[in-house]
């Protein structure tokens, strides 16, 4: 599915948060499928038991509470059916009897479901609306027509439903049988739930749920009954379920052959070294001095808010607001791009090019920084090359060092300065949105973003802009695997595990003020120490909260560091130097001062750089870029064609 679509009201769709798609083609075992299941559908999800209890015990306090419990309900009763299966009506007489692929599920009744939809019933209308009655009775409607038809036991359905010849060979058993089929039944179409709009955030997203599981029932649910095969005419229709892709079906023949999940190798305890890494001190370690010639970087061109998190809000996540999510993180909003990859680094890099007034044949060497390229063959920094024009360089090649990628990438470039002696292109590229599918936690911090900065030679004499670089690499296991992508647990999508990436954070950004504290200050040991001369302090934009905390921690004042996360997000490579420019950008650097960049994230990597920074280097971007031929969107006029999603209303008035 797209990362994200704009709809005709200009507001941003996330479809992976919307319709469940698993990519079967990384499930191994049932064991496997049942922990993705469990973790998506059910632990989030109340069973019709729970709902009942709580509406015994007045434990609602508004129909949205209601409606949502409802809505989790039905997303588990069909975790299988929606996630494996396309549903199809068909005529007893018409369904194959020997097909490997044509499966029916077998129900078992649903004990004292009466009671449970009597009691939402009843339930709803004596609780306060918590936004807007109308609007919350309109998706009730929808919900309730869905919860209250519903005939089977959910908390037994297996995974691999039986085939029908295997169906037949089960005396009893239960199956959905619909006395007739309309095949016209009102459904909604894909562009009727994009397009989808609620004043209140949550509604739109609870309103979008209500569209998707319709769906799952496009027949007339009144007319629908359990009954075993013994009891199915020629002329009734059973539901058949077809494996909804190839990815599915090959899972199914995976198990057939009794494949199983391979466990994985239990890592070794982590020993510290046997000596501390000596900084890099560039003017004591080296003769070729880096300048800093220029930084440019290309800004994501769509706005994502905490709204818009709010309005996409997946099944699988737990209830929070936008102002939670700014509180939790420091973000305000993120920012997207149209662009892939390549192209935010491409751009980025033609314009540090420009602003520091160099050619292709001139650079000696490009790094691309990055940890979301799908780029293997040829690698982001290769292709960069050839998209500038570059004929040859000494050295292209890509960094996969995360959230340190900047520091990592400006000590690589002093390296290599010293065998070329001739300016580095490091480009520092991150795109975020298109990895993340309906994880909360990555969705909450994360952005894309680019950045470009050309290293040359200082002149003769000239103090170099890079003084002391620093990189470290790795720490217990729990804390390298802290951040994963691809994460075949959840879906391959980039996941986070928070405490554990607090405790690298903490533990290196320590390291590192303990290190700078025990440096010489540049104009001599009576001035204080390197720290002490520091004028701000740029660091990784990985969660404004947690940062703040962890500075106070290690004896930082939040007023000597600078964030622009709130507007931005976690842009990991990117982030140091998106900071940088837009601390220029907006004034609060305005003349050459001395900056502590430290970068810290996924794989436990980490290092710093302190660095002179000249405003006058960076080129000041006013725009975001976009794609060829998109522009910045805007709210398209509105419109009122003859949809699927009147055919519905007119369905349940």
């Amino acid at each position: 599915m797209n990362a994200f679509v704009l709809n005709r009201h200009g507001r941003m769709v996330f479809p992976s948060n919307i319709i469940p798609e698993l990519d079967f083609s990384t499930v191994e075992s049932l064991d496997q499928l049942d922990q993705v299941i469990r973790r998506d559908f059910e632990t989030k999800a109340p069973s019709g038991t729970d709902i009942l209890q709580k509406v015994e015990t007045g434990a609602y306090g508004t129909r949205y509470a209601l409606m949502r419990d409802l809505a989790l309900n039905l997303f588990w009763a069909n975790r299988f059916a929606m996630t494996m299966y396309d549903k199809r009506p068909t005529r007893w007489a018409d369904v194959p009897r020997t097909r490997s692929t044509v499966f029916l599920p077998v129900l078992e009744p649903w004990e004292d479901g009466d009671r449970k939809v009597s009691a939402v019933q009843q339930a709803y209308p004596a609780l306060p609306a918590q936004w807007d009655e109308e609007v919350e009775d309109r998706i009730f409607q929808v919900l309730f027509d869905v919860f209250g038809h519903r005939k089977n036991h959910a908390t037994t359905l297996p995974a691999v439903k039986p085939t029908v010849a295997e169906f037949l060979e089960m005396p009893g058993a239960l199956t959905f049988r619909l006395h007739d089929y309309d095949p016209d039944y009102p459904v909604y179409d894909f562009t009727d739930i994009l397009d989808c709009s609620e004043d209140v955030p949550e509604l739109e997203a609870l309103h979008r749920w209500a569209m998707v599981l319709h769906n799952q029932y496009p027949w007339n649910r009144a007319r629908v009954e359990l009954a075993a095969a013994a009891d199915l005419a020629d002329d009734d229709y059973v539901v058949t379920f077809h494996p909804r892709n190839r990815e599915v079906e090959a899972f199914l023949r995976r198990l057939d052959s009794g494949a199983s999940s391979r466990p994985a190798p239990a890592p070794q305890e982590s020993r510290k070294p046997i000596r501390p890494y000596t900084e890099i001190d560039v003017k004591r370690d080296f003769t070729v001095m880096p300048r800093l010639e220029s930084l440019a970087v290309v800004h994501g061109d769509q706005i994502c808010s905490n709204d818009d998190l709010i309005r996409n809000a997946a099944y699988n996540w737990s209830p929070m607001g936008a102002e939670e999510i700014r509180e939790k993180t420091g973000i305000q909003e993120r920012r997207y791009s149209s662009l892939s990859l390549e192209e935010l680094g491409l751009q980025a890099a033609e314009a540090a090019l420009e602003k520091a007034g160099r050619t292709a044949e001139e650079i000696g060497a490009v790094l691309v920084c990055t940890c979301t390229s799908s780029r293997l063959i040829p690698s982001a920094a290769t292709y960069i090359c050839g998209q500038l024009g570059i004929y040859q360089a000494h050295a292209a090649y890509d960094i996969i060092a995360a959230c340190a990628g900047m520091p990592y990438g400006l000590a690589e470039a002093t390296r290599l300065l010293q065998e070329v002696q001739r300016p580095v292109l490091v480009v520092c590229v991150e795109k975020f949105s298109d990895k993340i599918g309906n994880v909360r936690t990555s969705r909450m911090i994360f952005g894309d973003g680019a950045a470009a900065m050309v290293v040359g030679v200082a002149p003769d004499g000239q103090e170099p802009d890079l003084a002391y670089l620093q990189t470290y690499g790795s720490g217990p296991a729990s804390e390298v695997n802290s951040i994963i992508w691809p994460n075949p647990e959840f879906d391959n999508n980039i996941t986070v595990f928070g405490p554990h990436v607090k405790a690298l954070a903490g533990r290196y950004l320590a390291q590192m003020i303990e290190e700078i504290s025990a440096l010489p200050h540049p104009d001599g040991a009576d001035a204080g120490t390197l720290l002490d001369s520091i004028d701000l302090i740029v660091p990784h934009q990985a969660n404004k909260t947690m940062v703040v905390q962890l500075a106070e921690r290690a004896g930082l004042s939040p007023d000597s560091l600078y964030f622009n996360i709130e507007k931005v997000g976690n842009a990991s490579s990117a982030s140091i130097p998106l900071a940088i420019h837009d601390a220029v950008r907006d004034g609060a650097i305005t003349e050459p001062v001395r900056i502590f960049a430290p970068g810290f994230g996924a794989g436990a990597v980490a290092g710093y750089a302190v660095m002179r920074l000249d405003p006058a280097v960076v080129a000041i971007s006013t725009g975001s870029a976009a794609g060829h031929g998109t522009s910045e969107p805007g709210a398209p006029e509105e419109t009122d064609p003859l949809s699927a999603s009147e055919d519905v209303r007119v369905a349940f008035t």
